[in-house]
């Protein structure tokens, strides 16, 4: 039997389906499954998601987080790295930090792999932006370069390899060049 109008799934019906792998994100009433992370892609979310957390979690400064669920706006989105400041991270009744995220991240990093599809990589940093995120960044392993979404500001296409990342201002001690950040990708004996 073919049915003739297609059935809308609803946000709150998404967030009751069972979680898949890769990520499901829900934008603007379609289901869209991520592609699978690929080493390139793993091995910069890996190490970029430790560094940030071993400047900002001593200080208590904020925490990254690989793959998280966020839910606001309309959306749920799983950024490959979602950086919360410490104020911001939502907690349970017993004090640990929440299971649920339902809002923003202060940091959203995408990292793009073959099979992503760069438009909806960057409409997913825009919903960000526009519900209070401070700074997206877009990062592209194939031709070793960022684009950094600031907050009202024009975006920015960083590729020279001596380049300093720019990062979010309670972030400002993390200093990181396009060549270091892509340097993460070489053996260390090789």
């Amino acid at each position: 039997m073919v049915q003739s109008s297609e059935k809308t799934l609803t946000l709150a019906g998404f967030l009751q389906l069972p979680e898949t792998k890769p990520a499901t994100e829900y934008i603007e009433g379609q289901l869209v499954q991520k592609p699978m992370p690929q080493g390139k892609h793993s091995k910069l979310q890996g190490k970029l998601g430790t560094e940030i957390n071993n400047i900002a979690e001593p200080q208590q400064i904020a925490l990254a987080f690989p793959e998280l669920r966020c839910t606001f706006g309309d959306r749920s989105i799983v950024p490959d790295i979602a950086v919360f400041t410490w104020d911001r991270i939502p907690l349970d009744q017993d004090g640990d930090i929440a299971n649920v995220f339902n809002a923003p991240p202060d940091w959203t990093i995408e990292i793009l792999s073959p099979d992503h599809n760069q438009s909806k990589v960057t409409a997913n940093i825009l919903h960000c932006l526009k519900f209070g995120c401070q700074m997206g960044w877009l990062i592209d392993p194939k031709i070793k370069s960022v684009f950094a979404y600031p907050s009202g500001q024009q975006p920015d296409f960083i590729q020279e390899p001596e380049q300093l990342l720019p990062v979010p201002a309670f972030m400002s001690t993390l200093q990181l060049t396009v060549g270091e950040l892509f340097g993460w990708l070489k053996l260390a004996n090789s």
